[in-house]
């Protein structure tokens, strides 16, 4: 069985192909965007959220280390996705991630909260293309976190089965609420 990150690297992996451009909802640390560059290439094109400047500085210093400049930083909530996003991306977007919480290392009194991750996925859910899939990696061990999980966890369910398969990957025998993955496919 694969560990979290990995099991939600390998669901962006089966739907990303080099040229496309991608969603990193919460670029935190960098790390999920230096991923999808890695799936893109120089000829795709990350657009990566944080409503921390200090995430999008670490973001922008290891992807610049990596000789990696196709990305559009947007220091903003990913609730705000359709501001920044062309029309034209609409229904052409393969993959989208979220690591939700707080920036490890940074304030652990700045996270992510439901009300607006919702509205990220929804807005989210408009550009992504048939087949392509928004992995959401949920931290709920914090102050904030568990929240988050009780207002999200209902909405996914709620999808429309005909038009989403929504999955949740877990390790059910973890201590200290360990974080899970909810993947959204757009059905064809």
């Amino acid at each position: 069985m694969k560990e979290i990150i990995p099991f939600a690297h390998q669901l962006l992996k089966e739907n990303i192909n080099e040229g496309e451009t991608v969603i990193d909802a919460t670029c935190g640390n960098g790390n999920d965007t230096l991923f999808l560059s890695n799936l893109v290439g120089h000829s795709g094109h990350i657009y990566a959220f944080d409503i921390q400047m200090e995430a999008i500085n670490i973001t922008k210093k290891l992807l610049t280390d990596h000789e990696y400049s196709a990305i559009t930083y947007i220091h903003d909530s990913h609730a705000n996705i359709d501001k920044w996003l062309p029309e034209e991306l609409k229904q052409k977007v393969p993959g989208v991630i979220f690591n939700l919480g707080y920036l490890p290392k940074g304030n652990k009194s700045l996270i992510t909260e439901g009300h607006s991750t919702i509205k990220a996925i929804e807005k989210s859910l408009d550009y992504l293309k048939n087949n392509g899939i928004i992995v959401i990696v949920v931290y709920h061990g914090h102050e904030g976190g568990k929240k988050e999980k009780e207002l999200i966890l209902p909405f996914v369910q709620n999808l429309q089965q005909n038009k989403y398969h929504v999955l949740k990957y877990e390790f059910i025998n973890r201590a200290n609420n360990p974080p899970f993955i909810i993947a959204i496919q757009k059905r064809l």
